[in-house]
């Protein structure tokens, strides 16, 4: 499906499920604020579910089904998607959540995370997509990226905890001043409240994560999320019992990656050798 008709499929989609919870809002007598407030959610929540800008969760889908008495209608309306509202176009529902977000634990083993990028990394990883794409549209997921480390510098920054293969560390994706600007990004990231950094070294035994990379993240709502991306799509991870599944893993990962001084000990290391 081509990407601007699999996006208008989402929104649609998304209203309709937004139209429903207003529709039933309203016929119980509650404000939105009052029926936030009952699901231990912000208004803002309500209000974006409402609007179609924000896709309703299965946990809280439930939770709205009991306080509505709407007998379990919301949750068989989520169930029911299209599976392509799991996987939105440019990955906008994340980004939206991760604005957001009180904690964030990233795994990556092939790229930096986004928001450890710098611009001209940014700019090497889009240039080295394949099907090439315009200059005019690596400069506006350049310009996208780079705004979403905003919230590393948010008045209370979230708490976000990276493990980064050694692997991406040494690859010098898009040539040797690139990776030296990398390398003293990361090193002054570290500097930053509420980040750790550790690094998954080469040549280990076990590895909780051979399946490949993933986030959790926690909500201003306290619901826990996963999100994982492939080559050709990504998806929005809510049932608890799989996000649980990914925590046991993350847990596992920081026991197998070196720990922040040693992480910190391999950068500079890393940057000496340049």
């Amino acid at each position: 499906m081509h990407p601007r008709k699999r996006q208008r499929k989402n929104a649609s989609a998304m209203k309709l499920v937004g139209k429903l919870v207003g529709l039933f809002r309203v016929a119980a007598g509650l404000t939105q604020a009052q029926l936030a407030e009952l699901a231990s959610v912000q208004v803002e929540t309500i209000a974006s579910i409402e609007q179609g800008r924000r896709s309703l969760l299965p946990d809280l889908a439930r939770r709205l089904d009991e306080l509505l008495g709407t007998k379990g209608a919301l949750e068989t309306a989520v169930d029911n998607m299209p599976e392509v509202d799991l996987i939105p176009a440019w990955a906008e529902q994340y980004m939206d959540l991760e604005r957001e977000a009180l904690a964030l634990s990233w795994f990556e083993n092939q790229v930096l995370p986004g928001l450890l990028q710098t611009e001209s990394y940014a700019r090497a990883v889009f240039r080295s997509k394949v099907p090439v794409i315009s200059t005019k549209e690596i400069d506006a997921q350049v310009a996208t990226r780079t705004e979403r480390q905003s919230i590393l510098h948010r008045p209370v920054p979230p708490t976000i905890s990276f493990i980064v293969s050694e692997a991406v560390l040494r690859d010098r994706i898009g040539g040797n001043e690139v990776y030296g600007e990398m390398l003293c990004h990361l090193l002054a990231c570290t500097a930053l409240p509420g980040i750790t950094l550790q690094i998954m070294p080469l040549g280990r035994h076990t590895h909780a994560a051979l399946s490949g990379p993933f986030i959790l993240l926690e909500t201003p709502d306290f619901q826990h999320i996963g999100y994982t991306e492939t080559q050709r799509g990504s998806q929005l991870v809510a049932d608890p019992d799989e996000v649980s599944i990914l925590a046991q893993k993350y847990a596992m990962l920081r026991t197998q990656a070196l720990n922040t001084e040693d992480s910190k000990g391999l950068l500079d290391r890393l940057l000496g050798e340049l």
